[in-house]
């Protein structure tokens, strides 16, 4: 997944960043209401932690912003605030869920894991595209039956795929999703070839359909047929 996190805390932001980093996801994260709404402006992001005690405003406007640009970020509100009008406020306002400070960090990922597997693909453990099962807890992948052994940014690369099935994705899109701030450490492409041409290779090796079309100039699609 690739995550947001608008917390003012350091000391709570950087832990969340680290947890969610182990398990291989992009964390990116900042401090104030402006920077949250500069980043949601230029980015797309699985899911946004929100903290709405915000050092410059409240941060039920970043739930305004995604509503009226159509942006689905699903949406887990973090405060010390315990009040049940915070907590309709932000649930009536798109939140798709509300936690207290404090908490476990491991209940903080499952909340996450929950919201977005049920925004992503209406709560089912299992996403299955023709012959394709992935196995979203296990992180496994089968074709018609045969495990498909694939690296971790191939299991996300794939995943990311089959939600935009049918879309046109241009490289940069691919490149912010999967690799969010590191992506300025490349000077090009290269590193997203490599890992397509492994994942459509892994797929043809069990499948006579190939799904993974270059649309020469722009991107990817991974076809719907």
């Amino acid at each position: 997944m690739k995550l947001l996190i608008i917390e003012d805390e350091n000391g709570l932001r950087d832990n969340i960043t680290n947890y969610f980093n182990e398990d291989g996801n992009i964390c990116e994260s900042c401090n104030c209401l402006s920077a949250a709404i500069e980043k949601l402006s230029d980015y797309d992001y699985d899911c946004i932690l929100l903290d709405i005690g915000l050092p410059d405003g409240e941060g039920f406007a970043v739930l305004d912003f995604l509503k009226e640009n159509s942006k689905n970020e699903a949406v887990l509100i973090i405060s010390a605030r315990n009040s049940l009008d915070d907590k309709i406020k932000g649930l009536n306002t798109g939140a798709d869920d509300y936690l207290i400070k404090p908490f476990h960090l491991a209940e903080l990922k499952a909340r996450v894991v929950a919201i977005y597997r049920r925004k992503a693909f209406n709560s089912n453990n299992k996403l299955v595209f023709n012959e394709i099962s992935i196995n979203l807890l296990g992180r496994t992948v089968d074709v018609n039956g045969t495990p498909v052994i694939l690296t971790r940014k191939e299991y996300d690369m794939l995943l990311y795929f089959i939600a935009n099935k049918g879309k046109v994705i241009s490289k940069n899109a691919i490149a912010e999703h999967l690799w969010g701030d590191e992506m300025d450490m490349h000077d090009n492409f290269d590193f997203i070839y490599t890992h397509i041409k492994n994942l459509r290779k892994k797929l043809l090796e069990v499948t006579t359909n190939d799904y993974m079309k270059s649309i020469y100039g722009i991107g990817y699609k991974f076809m719907a047929e």
